[in-house]
């Protein structure tokens, strides 16, 4: 199956840079770029690509409103939003998140993550790298209280800290010594107590209850 990926940047440059690196592999296709967020939004309705990587600073929409648009709660028929942009700033990609994005990582991070990142949203294990996750998601331990407790096991919190941490489904089942298929189990669970939509979001909620620690 061939991934169809949409492109939205503001920059000719980075457009072309990332449209080379994507389509350097195997069965991933760029089947649209856009300038601005708005030349975004209806590309992708118009498309309905399989992924749709958006940079944060773009004219007349920015990617969280992009996001917002695509994949956000209100949507009916969401796509896959992963940002990828130059900027930590921690409202940024926070607000993209809450949003409904299934993932970020940064330009500078490389190829690899860039197309990690595509082929992880596709299979619905949106990939929430280690080092942005720290740095992106740090203030949401500051100051705030966690939510009233919810029922998870031990053995949920494990994978829950894991996932936290950035580890894939196959590297929580080797930490943990437990199979991928029970990985997925307690991860579906998590989803169902903790009414979440994906990945990301338990990520930031563990975060944001103090779950995990910025170590």
């Amino acid at each position: 199956m061939t991934v169809r990926v949409l492109i939205a940047d503001d920059q000719a440059m980075i457009r072309g840079g990332l449209r080379l690196i994507l389509e350097d592999e195997p069965g991933i296709e760029v089947v649209a770029e856009a300038a601005d967020g708005v030349e975004a939004v209806e590309a992708a309705r118009r498309l309905r690509p399989d992924v749709c990587l958006v940079d944060i600073r773009m004219p007349r929409l920015d990617g969280i409103e992009v996001t917002r648009a695509l994949a956000g709660p209100d949507v009916a028929d969401p796509l896959r939003v992963v940002v990828v942009t130059t900027f930590d700033l921690d409202e940024y990609v926070y607000g993209a998140l809450r949003g409904g994005a299934v993932g970020f990582v940064l330009k500078g991070a490389g190829p690899s993550l860039l197309v990690e990142a595509v082929r992880a949203a596709v299979a619905g294990e949106a990939l929430v790298s280690p080092s942005v996750t720290v740095r992106l998601l740090r203030h949401l331990t500051e100051g705030t209280a966690p939510r009233l407790a919810v029922p998870l096991s031990d053995r949920e919190l494990e994978v829950v800290r894991a996932v936290a941490r950035g580890r894939s489904n196959q590297e929580v089942a080797a930490a943990l010594f437990i199979s991928l298929s029970t990985v997925k189990g307690h991860m579906a669970s998590v989803q169902s107590k903790l009414g979440l939509r994906n990945r990301v979001e338990i990520v930031a909620w563990a975060w944001e209850n103090k779950i995990v620690k910025e170590s």
